[in-house]
């Protein structure tokens, strides 16, 4: 199983639409980016996005335009699943899974297109594309939003979503101990939210779930670059 974080950044991205702060300015001479989050996770042959953020068409590009055979939508927030018109003409739209409520939310925006909706149930492992996957709910108040872990050939992928840091206890079991872990963690520590995890919150769950490693995704233009365990765009995780 192999990851690509195709994208790393929050609803804004990096850097920041006219934004002259440290980071942003960073970004721009440097030429590095935090694009919306969206994951891509692949199986031999086989193609799977966690996520179509806004940046998809570049995040495809750049990744060497694979061919995608399924989608899973976490929550119906525009940053995660509207990219997913990108699909218009260049390849059949991909059958998208999702819990109910967030596949007639994120489903109902591309009337324009035709395609598959599976809907799946919290916590009932299904396999798509070789792959297990296995949603559960977070805390993403007011939306109903879901994790995802992926199980491929005794490999294990986390993966929180847009979320606090106050999960039941079904959900945390289900990151405990997986080979990576892939978490929010939307703002530098000491900027408290209430529907998602800043930098100290999210590096002291992924002690508490002790995986084989684990990256922040989903920051703000307000994360520096240079802490630890930050994930960045392009970076490829090879779990074999």
């Amino acid at each position: 199983m192999r990851i690509t974080l195709l994208g790393t950044g929050d609803a804004v991205g990096t850097p920041k639409v006219g934004c002259g702060c440290p980071i942003c300015t960073r970004a721009i001479h440097s030429g590095i980016s935090r694009r919306r989050t969206s994951i891509l996770v692949q199986n031999g042959d086989e193609s799977l996005l966690i996520d179509t953020s806004p940046d998809l068409r570049a995040q495809l590009l750049s990744s060497g335009s694979p061919v995608i055979g399924a989608v899973c939508w976490t929550h119906g927030h525009y940053d995660h699943y509207s990219g997913y018109g990108d699909f218009y003409r260049v390849q059949r739209p991909p059958p998208a899974f999702a819990p109910e409520e967030v596949l007639e939310y994120c489903g109902g925006f591309f009337n324009f297109l035709s395609f598959d909706r599976v809907p799946v149930q919290a916590f009932e492992p299904i396999d798509i594309l070789g792959i297990t996957i296995t949603f559960f709910p977070v805390h993403h108040p007011p939306v109903p939003a879901f994790g995802i872990r992926c199980d491929c050939n005794g490999k294990t992928m986390g993966y929180t979503a847009d979320t606090h840091a106050n999960l039941c206890r079904e959900s945390l079991q289900l990151l405990e101990g997986v080979d990576l872990l892939l978490i929010d963690a939307i703002a530098p520590g000491g900027v408290h939210l209430k529907k998602h995890m800043n930098y100290a919150d999210a590096h002291a769950l992924a002690t508490r779930l002790n995986p084989g490693d684990w990256r922040c995704v989903h920051m703000s233009h307000t994360v520096p670059w240079d802490l630890p365990n930050l994930g960045m765009d392009g970076e490829v995780f090879d779990l074999c």
